[in-house]
């Protein structure tokens, strides 16, 4: 990674960060509210690839694991694994040229990402994790991010100096696009 990429993407960090603990907690759906940070590193596992998907999910994680009371590093063990995840089926040869390919996984992965980290927080002693609201939290998160993986889309482009094409902005990726 360059220094125009740290760099860049540190900016892109802060900023969905500051709109997560701000507008993102206060938007709330049947018991439940978005959570961009997950969105975040699959989206950037899709465009960078494996690597940057997982280097993307632990820093997203790290940086939310500051503000929860949960066990530090949960956060940023479920985004490394599902920035990577998604950044090998984005690499794994499937067709992405329909524009729903994007938030299609955004949208999976959030799902598994929000059950993941329930799993593992009740494995880790987290009391009332497993409850009856964890389907509202995995319905709202993986919706939520399913419709913000088309501008996420584009400022991971951004991010990773990718060229900007139109079809980014859609959400869709264009096969061999990714490092």
């Amino acid at each position: 990674m360059t220094g125009r990429e740290v760099t860049r993407g540190l900016l892109v960090l802060i900023v969905a960060l500051v709109l997560q603990l701000t507008v993102g907690l206060d938007l709330w759906v049947a018991g439940a509210h978005p959570e961009l940070m997950i969105g975040l590193a699959a989206v950037a596992g899709l465009v960078g690839g494996p690597e940057r998907g997982a280097v993307a999910g632990f820093c997203t994680g790290i940086a939310i694991d500051l503000f929860l009371p949960t066990p530090f590093g949960l956060s940023a063990l479920v985004g490394t694994l599902i920035g990577a995840a998604a950044g090998q089926l984005a690499n794994s040869g499937v067709d992405r040229s329909h524009p729903l390919f994007g938030p299609g996984v955004a949208t999976i992965a959030s799902a598994i990402g929000v059950i993941m980290f329930a799993v593992l927080g009740t494995v880790l002693g987290q009391p009332d994790m497993l409850t009856t609201g964890l389907g509202a939290a995995v319905l709202v998160v993986s919706v939520a991010n399913g419709i913000l993986s088309y501008p996420m889309t584009g400022v991971c482009r951004w991010a990773f100096g990718q060229e900007a094409s139109g079809a980014a902005w859609r959400g869709t990726l264009v096969s061999g696009d990714a490092p």
